[in-house]
């Protein structure tokens, strides 16, 4: 998906083999981590393709098929990092995942009446192969507790089939979202960067 043609391709192998979609499921994503001003500027642009780029162009490419039957669901996954103003450490990861969040939920209004529901899963840290290749197993955030990918996963799969616009997995992060809420913005940031810090950076 860092390949900007990967989105048509997939869809037009999908027409040529007549298969109908009625969920669509923008899981695809990575993360770089590490200061901004130190992490090589191709992978963070491949980020940004993967992250949100495709994830637009796939969600584009797939809804009209959906109007034109009048039923389908989109499951978009964001991030508690989409709530955040920035993360330090992972600045254009967070950036990418906030935008998720707010596409996934201005299409969810467009959409409304029309059959199609449009839920974006917010989990945290989550245990399965992101931390190790992003190389963030270190950090305070994966070593305080990660959920399993299982558990997220029905998370997500019940709020999509109830047509919830946003589910945050797991309360330890509901409250942590809720919070946000209430705290000033550089608070905010200096808190993620504590979180996000590890004995290498």
């Amino acid at each position: 998906m860092s390949v900007a043609t990967a989105p048509q391709e997939i869809f037009d192998e999908i027409q040529q083999e007549s298969i109908q979609i009625d969920v669509l499921v923008n899981n695809a994503g990575f993360d770089v981590y590490g200061p901004f001003s130190e992490i090589d500027l191709m992978e963070e642009l491949k980020m940004i393709q993967v992250n949100l780029v495709s994830l637009t162009h796939l969600t584009k490419l797939f809804l009209p098929g959906m109007l034109r039957k009048g039923y389908g669901n989109a499951l978009n996954v964001g991030s508690t990092g989409s709530f955040v103003p920035g993360g330090p450490l992972n600045a254009v990861y967070c950036a990418t995942k906030a935008f998720v969040l707010s596409f996934s939920e201005a299409i969810a209004e467009e959409l409304q009446g029309t059959g199609i529901s449009v839920t974006t899963l917010c989990p945290g840290a989550t245990k399965t192969e992101f931390s190790r290749k992003a190389h963030m197993e270190d950090t305070k955030l994966f070593k305080k507790g990660v959920m399993d990918a299982k558990t997220v996963t029905e998370i997500g799969y019940q709020a999509m089939v109830k047509g919830d616009r946003l589910v945050v997995a797991g309360f330890g992060n509901k409250l942590q979202i809720l919070l946000f809420k209430f705290m000033p913005r550089k608070m905010m940031t200096k808190m993620v960067k504590d979180v996000m810090s590890s004995d290498i950076i």
